[in-house]
């Protein structure tokens, strides 16, 4: 099955908060389900000022965000490069009314899945293929 990288925080409201796009700088055809990648990250101060975006943005789409103190940060450090959930992409956008989009391109997300134990596995940049037997826990 195909597999996308994104970043902390943001692959954390995709499965948690109800993020419906991912944004990107290139379009795709790609239909269905992927494993979503959590990217590396090694400093707590590399995802603080990503998360208040995160934070305003779901205030926008009235969400409430959970606390977010180091101890949940460190614990996003550790899904780092760990597949943490699937999700369903269903369009490619350029213009969206989510509160979520900006960029060029934006994934249409649906029917996220968090995963309860990360799986560890090297990510990559665009889609890549993870081999069928991977042990996930939904």
């Amino acid at each position: 099955m195909k597999a996308l990288s994104v970043r902390a925080p943001w692959w954390w409201p995709i499965l948690h908060l109800g993020k419906d796009i991912e944004n990107r700088d290139w379009a795709t055809g790609f239909r269905g389900p992927v494993y979503l990648h959590a990217s590396k990250f090694w400093k707590v101060s590399e995802v603080s000022e990503d998360w208040e975006d995160v934070k305003n943005i779901a205030a926008r789409a009235g969400v409430t965000v959970p606390y977010m103190g180091k101890a949940e940060t460190e614990a996003m450090r550790d899904a780092g490069g760990c597949i943490v959930g699937q999700v369903d992409i269903v369009g490619c956008v350029s213009s969206s009314n989510s509160p979520w989009f900006f960029g060029k391109y934006g994934f249409v997300l649906a029917n996220p899945v968090a995963f309860e134990r990360p799986v560890p596995f090297k990510g990559a940049l665009g889609f890549f293929e993870v081999a069928d037997g991977i042990e996930v826990v939904r």
